[in-house]
């Protein structure tokens, strides 16, 4: 997009990760209710295909790979594999409308994480906006006339797994000194060799249900066209986090948040009750609340660095 102006690339890139995170909901809901395509079969397809996408970009010269040990990796890819599995679960056993407000539940896991295992001290305001969060997804999901046990039981898997993940990534860059995408390079085949030994022992493979089963030839488009668009959703999010300011970046995931639930509503008839709709504005401003006053705190620390003599 060179040719383009600076603003207009920036559209451009803001487009394609809102188009593309709306789309990934949906059609892997699709997937999952209408097709009945096997959850980890479609996972594998996703960790294959960011593989490939990632090793052309690398090719043209986008990123740099790392050497890296394969242990060094290893916790990665195997917390990777449990993050995606379980979320996309939850989303095939849970009303889209619960299933984004579970995930919401990640910043509230990190907090305690940090400073549990880690020692890290946040200050009270932090702590406080972890209540609105908190209550506005029970609230929801108390409400959902579609709640069930097995749903809140992947979703809370999902959120304790995704949770270790964003602590992990955010200290092995740190350690191995790598970005996002050199990191992914690596953890994306090791976690699809993960799941290729463990799906024969929880999903066919050949014959009805299976990856390799008689599907149509519009389902085989939908299965590809789901993993093409989960890396462009990885691959514009590291695009946007290089070119935009946090708050640019936090805001627009608030304004994909509001949308999939809108979503979730109109294409799937998914019910929702007044207390769910409070529930919902209820962790939407703990979410904003924790956004402004963690991105308040950096800019004061880089204040402080710039003003050190």
């Amino acid at each position: 997009m060179g040719w383009m102006p600076a603003q207009g690339r920036l559209a451009a890139g803001l487009l394609v990760n809102l188009a593309a995170s709306i789309c990934i909901v949906f059609l892997n809901k699709w997937l999952y209710v209408r097709l009945g395509f096997p959850n980890l079969s479609l996972t594998l397809v996703h960790f294959a295909i960011t593989w490939l996408g990632l090793y052309l970009c690398q090719a043209l010269g986008a990123f740099s790979p790392k050497s890296l040990q394969p242990s060094q990796v290893l916790p990665l890819a195997l917390s990777f594999c449990g993050f995606v599995v379980f979320t996309n679960l939850s989303l095939q056993s849970n009303t889209i409308g619960t299933y984004q407000l579970a995930k919401a539940m990640t910043t509230p896991v990190i907090v305690v994480i940090q400073s549990l295992a880690y020692g890290k001290t946040f200050p009270l305001r932090i702590k406080l906006t972890l209540v609105p969060i908190t209550l506005g997804v029970f609230l929801n999901s108390y409400y959902d006339v579609k709640f069930n046990v097995l749903g809140m039981a992947f979703a809370t898997l999902g959120v304790l797994v995704t949770s270790l993940y964003q602590v992990w990534v955010g200290a092995k860059q740190h350690e191995l000194q790598v970005n996002s995408m050199q990191l992914l390079y690596y953890q994306a085949p090791m976690s699809s060799a993960m799941l290729l030994f463990i799906i024969p022992f929880f999903e066919p493979v050949f014959g009805e249900g299976g990856i390799f089963g008689p599907w149509t030839l519009s389902a085989v488009i939908m299965v590809l066209l789901s993993g093409i668009i989960a890396f462009m959703v990885n691959l514009s999010i590291y695009w946007i986090i290089g070119n935009t300011s946090p708050v640019t970046y936090n805001m627009f995931g608030h304004f994909k948040f509001c949308i999939t639930l809108l979503g979730g509503c109109l294409l799937f008839k998914d019910p929702l009750s007044v207390n769910q709709g409070l529930g919902i504005l209820c962790t939407l401003l703990g979410i904003l609340a924790y956004t402004h006053f963690k991105l308040s705190e950096q800019e004061s620390s880089k204040s402080k660095l710039v003003q050190r003599p």
